[in-house]
């Protein structure tokens, strides 16, 4: 049996380690590379993928998977509108990650809000079980 300080320390680096491996994934910080929209509502920039918050878009031909309800309308027009909205700087205020490690954030090109965006559209809804902390709410009246 550890000792002492050496105890204690040891004690705290375990406890550490445990806890960490629950926790949820820290969003990645850093500047982001140049973003191109991959649907309506996922973006990539350099390496990392972004979801925006808040909005489910229509999916792409094919990607919608079984037993899923997927967002009626036009995949490729949805990521096209996207596109369209990204001509200059991307901000990005990092929120979490989901469950297939994507960034989830909200990101605004010339202060506009991406989600809203897609929502003032009509290329994507809203969903308020994924506006984490109402962020999106907040700022867009088109979620109303």
């Amino acid at each position: 049996m550890l000792k002492g300080a050496t105890g204690a320390c040891w004690l705290a680096l375990v406890v550490g380690a445990l806890g960490a491996a629950n926790r949820a994934p820290e969003p990645p910080s850093g500047p982001l590379g140049v973003c191109r929209a991959v649907d309506g509502d996922t973006l990539r920039c350099g390496s990392e993928r972004v979801r925006l918050l808040g909005i489910d878009a229509p999916e792409l031909p094919g990607h919608c998977r079984r037993g899923r309800v997927c967002v009626p309308g036009a995949g490729y027009v949805s990521k096209a509108n996207l596109a369209n909205a990204l001509r200059g700087p991307v901000v990005i205020q990092r929120v979490g990650v989901d469950r297939y490690r994507r960034t989830l954030a909200l990101v605004s090109v010339g202060g506009v809000d991406l989600s809203c965006y897609q929502l003032r559209h009509r290329q994507a809804v809203y969903v308020a079980r994924w506006d984490d902390g109402s962020r999106l709410a907040a700022i867009c009246e088109a979620t109303r």
